[in-house]
């Protein structure tokens, strides 16, 4: 009977007329109605949200055409992307209702050179809605708390304190995550940025949510369109799986990709809370990422000032005699400059970067990690498409830090396999908020950070660095699985990895970082999450609790098709006691439940008989 229920609805978007009003998606869920200069948007013929766009509203919508998605990504939470849309027009408004969500962009052609037109979208969140929204700052480093209102007290940070006349905080980052109705969630997001254009945030007066575009002052002429505006929508399930951000996004621009390799790294900067100026310490880590078989290894800060004669040449040189790829660290320069770790003013040129670049590729070095970007202007847009295509010319992996969230460009320059905008495990070192909230913030996180981009945090923490943690050691390990990165930096010292069970050190070892596949298997933003994630013949399957009390979390993987003679190895959390930090299980059957400790954690690594 639901079959037929949805047939029958796609018979009905399908036969409205080219000036229809109300339009859907090629699998029916998704559905506008508009109504002057507002766009309704539905899932299964429930209310989602008003947005309010801006047209004429003289006209409906005609149809213009019907858009597969099938393309291949380098990284990501699967690698065989697909997806269907129906595109429609009214006005200078192109909309896309894909299977999973909205699209839609303002497009113009303007008449001699112009600044970019004005924008008037603005997003109804009704009071009483629960919500998960970021306040905003430049770096996209703060947290998604749970609220049902407006009223939120501004954080001062870098870039200022914004607050309303009332004295709320006003301006909010993306992705914002939405429960309009019980079980119906919508991801507001934006997603491919191109040469000028500047990103965009959300500024809210009560219960409006402008777009609002960072500074543009490039002179246009001709064809020109917004970034999409892009509005995830279903289940829970709908929107981790969700690929939309790339779905819109440019196809990929390099001719050759055969030298981008994801991988795992290790990481000095957190257990020192310094960069990489002593020879010996960095020594340490590339021993590590030997012995644990990681690729590679991230050399940072003020490796331009390393002591006892040794420079970074020597380094890499090390790195390269291990079998370790080197990655180096970069200040952006247009960001924290003064009182800030170098090297310094070495990418803002045109012709510097070139020869920069052009000599770490040519000493050996694999990727350049990239920090202190300040903001969404267009200044910082058009600098990191510069970085990301000058870094493909020399063959080097990108990881950006201190930056704005990803919009797509990991598609488009597959040579940026990771992005830092989170609070992550590096706030361990600065404040001591961290402590109490991550383990809410950890299980937060797949539900809107990561839905839309390869995210940095930097897991895996057994041992504490200036503040202590207290989630367990498998909420630690589940977090390298639950984090889809396509470079995975691992957080702690070589000590506290050796210290571990020789399973748990063998683990890193053969840790994907690119995934074929990612499931939904259960959960809710802020309380608990279980993924499971396939490489090639392997299953892994992460769940961590995000609350301060012992939960049960039942566990249903029959969609994963596992054969019964597949070999299970568990890893879960021992007692609560010292030392007993470890339970680890070899298995004959997937267990029906994981028992999980306050801020505990499981992951079960699953693979075929060869």
């Amino acid at each position: 009977m639901k079959r037929l229920f949805l047939v029958a609805f796609i018979i009905q978007c399908l036969s409205f007329t080219a000036t229809a009003a109300n339009i859907c998606s090629p699998n029916g869920k998704i559905a506008v109605t508009l109504e002057g200069k507002t766009m309704k948007l539905n899932y299964n013929h429930k209310h989602v949200i008003d947005i309010q766009v801006d047209i004429t509203g003289k006209t409906g919508f005609s149809f213009v055409r019907k858009i597969d998605a099938d393309y291949q990504m380098l990284a990501g939470k699967r690698l065989h992307c697909t997806n269907e849309a129906n595109e429609y027009r009214v006005d200078n408004l192109v909309l896309r209702l894909y299977n999973d969500g909205a699209a839609f962009r303002y497009e113009y052609h303007m008449r001699g050179k112009a600044t970019a037109p004005a924008e008037h979208t603005a997003y109804i969140i009704p009071e009483n809605t629960k919500r998960w929204m970021q306040q905003w700052t430049d770096a996209y480093e703060a947290f998604f708390p749970l609220t049902i209102s407006y009223k939120t007290a501004p954080v001062a940070t870098s870039s200022g304190t914004f607050k309303s006349a009332e004295g709320w905080n006003n301006r909010w980052g993306y992705p914002a995550l939405i429960e309009p109705q019980d079980g119906v969630f919508a991801l507001i997001t934006e997603a491919n940025i191109e040469k000028s254009q500047s990103a965009s945030c959300l500024y809210n007066d009560k219960e409006v949510y402008r777009v609002v575009p960072a500074e543009n002052d490039s002179q246009i002429s001709g064809a020109w369109h917004t970034p999409w505006r892009v509005v995830i929508t279903g289940q829970l399930k709908d929107i981790v799986e969700s690929t939309l951000v790339t779905d819109v996004a440019d196809e990929n621009k390099l001719e050759d990709t055969s030298w981008i390799k994801p991988g795992v790294v290790s990481w000095v900067y957190w257990a020192y809370n310094h960069g990489s100026n002593d020879f010996n310490i960095i020594k340490k880590y590339v021993d590590m990422a030997a012995k644990l078989k990681l690729p590679y290894v991230l050399i940072d800060a003020e490796w331009d000032t390393m002591k006892d004669g040794k420079t970074i040449e020597d380094a890499v040189r090390y790195a390269l005699s291990k079998g370790v790829k080197p990655m180096i660290w970069y200040n952006s320069s247009v960001g924290w400059i003064d009182g800030a770790p170098t090297p310094k003013y070495r990418l803002n040129k045109a012709e510097d970067r070139e020869k920069e670049f052009a000599w770490c590729e040519r000493i050996g070095v694999a990727g350049v990690k990239i920090d202190f970007f300040s903001g969404d202007n267009l200044m910082n847009m058009e600098y990191c498409i510069d970085l990301l295509e000058c870094a493909a010319r020399h063959h080097l992996l990108v990881n950006f830090h201190g930056a704005t969230i990803p919009r797509g460009w990991q598609r488009t320059y597959p040579n940026l396999l990771s992005t830092e905008a989170v609070y992550g495990e590096e706030w361990y070192n600065n404040v001591p908020t961290f402590t109490t909230k991550a383990a809410s913030h950890n299980a937060t996180l797949p539900f809107t950070r990561n839905v839309i981009g390869p995210m940095d945090y930097t897991p895996c923490a057994f041992s504490d660095s200036q503040h202590p943690h207290i989630t367990t050691n498998a909420h630690e390990l589940a977090l390298t699985v639950l984090y889809e990165s396509g470079l995975q930096h691992l957080a702690d010292k070589p000590e506290s990895y050796y210290a571990q069970p020789q399973s748990v050190q063998d683990f890193f070892g053969s840790l994907p970082t690119v995934w074929d596949e990612t499931r939904f298997i259960s959960g809710y933003p802020g309380q608990s999450v279980v993924l499971a994630r396939r490489s090639k013949d392997t299953w892994y399957v992460a769940a961590i609790n995000g609350s301060d009390t012992a939960t049960t979390i039942p566990l249903s993987l029959s969609g994963l098709h596992i054969s019964a003679t597949a070999k299970i190895l568990a890893f879960y959390d021992g007692t609560a006691t010292e030392k007993e930090k470890w339970n680890i299980l070899t298995l004959n059957a997937l267990p029906d439940a994981f028992h999980l400790q306050p801020r505990g954690g499981a992951v079960l690594r699953i693979t075929v008989d060869e």
